[in-house]
């Protein structure tokens, strides 16, 4: 019975991972794909934290300009009191002038004393308050608008990577259709010439072909083998890269919901809506806010040169007393409040230099704006001569499929009656097979232009693809 027991346990637990894993197994097109992507990145989820750190940043640079605050004390023991002297006790003066001469003058009888009086108290303690707050500060005002820039920056850098991570699962994801059209194709030509294998098998049984007919159709069946297992390769590696792009477990079973050929449907009308304006690049739209930075720090560098002023104020408890400083302890308050002014003059060229470096910065960036400028025109043209060039390809190659699909109708009908040969029969398979592997090569060329165009122009519609 006990055995019985767990022979029933182990099949319903074998049915059941067989129906969960059968379940796993999910269908996600384009968008679907994307959508996981741009919520569930780590890469996009750092940038997000990013302008969040940012943010943080500013609130800290806002809270300089508020007052600051401290409590503090101060404890001091006195380990050799001063001595003060005074005119006229000791030989300081003694009736005589600062240069030991007669002054004339007649002084009175004073004690004697040569070793001066000893003042102060063993022990001194203060606590207290301190308080500031920037009254007048240029480079403070100035340093808050460059925080309120960084942000920007930070936010169009996220922004900047949803737009890569989009061409990143857009390309995985057409490799993968390339992948898996390419597979269906060679086991389409896998099958063909199993079929002839087969069919001079059972000739070859009847006596109505020689062995060599067998033995070269098994070794045209067995040469497809090895591109067969590549294109199931092919296909897994690009699954594991898209589920890593997505941020999802390597656990995941998916399928994609469309093939390469269904993207020719919206090709023709996609490319004639195209264009070349480059405004909105993720690149240019940083580098002019980085532009934007360093002319807010070149002023916030002369902004050196301006006074600065503050308020600060005080509260405090002293205390003086002598031997222990836990005993006659008499608090005796006092406060103060007034004002701090720094003018700059001097600092041995040190502020003149970090302007002079700030302008540098500035005009270094004019010429690499330019330079990117030149880079990223010269991009979307080849970009944008591909995409044409891939619509012709595909065109032509959707008309060699058609082509050839009807010639190997043509052999195989011929090879059937006997009225052509297994190489005429091969050739036609051979034909059929790499017109349809170019059909799908063609789209995809196609659609990597387009993401790419896509990203250069930055018009990637992230808006689309938020998950819901």
């Amino acid at each position: 019975m006990k055995g019985l027991s767990a022979l029933i346990g182990t099949l319903m637990f074998v049915g059941t991972a067989a129906q969960v894993s059968a379940q796993e197994v999910i269908t996600l097109s384009l968008d679907d794909c994307l959508s996981i992507a741009l919520s569930d990145n780590p890469t996009i989820i750092v940038a997000d934290m990013e302008v969040k750190r940012t943010d943080y940043s500013r609130k800290e640079v806002i809270g300089q300009l508020l007052p600051n605050i401290d409590f503090g004390g101060q404890y001091s023991r006195t380990l050799e009191k001063q001595t003060m002297y005074m005119s006229g006790f000791g030989g300081m003066g003694s009736g005589s002038g600062s240069d030991g001469e007669d002054s004339g003058e007649e002084t009175p009888a004073v004690p004697k004393m040569s070793n001066g009086i000893k003042v102060g108290l063993d022990n001194t303690m203060s606590v207290g308050f301190q308080a500031s707050m920037p009254l007048i500060a240029p480079q403070l005002w100035k340093n808050l608008q460059l925080s309120d820039t960084q942000i920007a920056r930070n936010v169009e850098a996220a922004h900047k990577s949803r737009q890569e991570l989009v061409k990143q699962v857009k390309d995985a994801y057409y490799t993968l259709l390339l992948a898996i059209d390419s597979q269906k194709a060679i086991k389409e030509s896998y099958d063909m010439a199993a079929l002839t294998h087969e069919t001079y098998k059972k000739q070859f049984e009847l006596g109505a072909a020689s062995d060599y007919d067998v033995l070269r159709t098994s070794v045209a069946m067995k040469n497809i083998e090895p591109e067969l297992t590549q294109a199931e390769i092919s296909i897994r590696q690009a699954q594991l890269q898209l589920v890593i792009l997505m941020g999802a477990d390597n656990t995941l079973k998916f399928k994609p919901a469309s093939t390469l050929s269904d993207y020719e449907k919206t090709m023709y009308e996609h490319t004639l809506s195209l264009d070349t304006d480059i405004s909105n690049n993720a690149d240019m739209r940083m580098m002019d806010i980085d532009t934007k930075m360093l002319h807010q720090s070149l002023d916030m560098q002369k902004f050196a040169y301006l006074p600065t002023l503050a308020l600060t104020a005080n509260y405090n408890w002293t205390t003086m007393n002598n031997g222990s400083p836990f005993k006659n302890l008499r608090w005796s308050p006092y406060s103060t409040v007034g004002l701090s002014l720094s003018i700059p003059i001097f600092s041995g060229g040190q502020r003149w230099n970090r302007v002079k470096s700030a302008q540098v910065q500035v005009d270094e960036m004019r010429f690499q704006r330019e330079n990117l400028e030149r880079s990223l025109l010269m991009q979307v043209e080849l970009a944008y001569d591909n995409i044409k060039k891939n619509v012709q390809q595909i065109a032509s190659s959707s008309e060699s499929v058609r082509q050839a699909e009807r010639a190997y109708n043509i052999m195989e009908q011929s090879f059937g009656i006997g009225a052509a040969s297994y190489l005429n029969l091969r050739d036609s398979e051979l034909a059929l097979t790499q017109s349809r592997l170019a059909y799908y090569q063609s789209i995809f060329n196609y659609l990597v232009a387009d993401s790419q165009l896509e990203l250069l122009l930055g018009k990637a519609p992230l808006e689309n693809y938020k998950k819901k």
